[in-house]
């Protein structure tokens, strides 16, 4: 895959030849990640969020890409999304997914978590490749030691 055009995405990751994350991409960008040839974009950000693209799903789409968005609430992220996002990979399984967020915080602890819980990684691993992103605030330390408890 020459993702060398998604690298202007905010804080992009290639996770592996199927799956990459990123901040929020403008609509350019998106158009970009189709190109690239991923068919799924997952979408972490609130519905309401002011970083949103007006019409993503539209945009994606109109792209020939399937569109999901699984909201994870910033100061509050739930076990309830984790499941989907690890259902919606699983449905995926078959797909290149491109999943986003605003800053690659949400997605890159979702993946870890994906990573560990499907993939059997080892919890350390995973998470250092998350901490290239960032370092989890209290809040979603938290989470992540809670989703790793069940």
């Amino acid at each position: 895959m020459d993702d060398q055009p998604l690298h202007s995405l905010y804080n992009y990751r290639r996770v592996s030849e199927r799956i990459a994350t990123s901040g929020m991409p403008t609509a350019e960008q998106l158009a970009a990640i189709a190109r690239a040839g991923f068919d799924v974009v997952i979408n972490l950000d609130q519905l309401d969020s002011r970083h949103a693209l007006p019409d993503e799903r539209q945009m994606v789409t109109a792209l020939g890409l399937i569109y999901e968005q699984i909201p994870v609430v910033w100061d509050n992220p739930g076990h309830a999304q984790v499941v989907q996002f690890l259902d919606a990979l699983d449905r995926h399984a078959d797909k290149r997914v491109f999943v986003h967020c605003v800053a690659n915080y949400r997605a890159s602890v979702f993946i870890a978590l994906y990573r560990i819980l499907r993939l059997g990684w080892p919890p350390a691993e995973a998470l250092a490749d998350m901490m290239t992103v960032w370092q989890p605030n209290p809040t979603w330390q938290a989470f992540i030691e809670s989703e790793l408890a069940q």
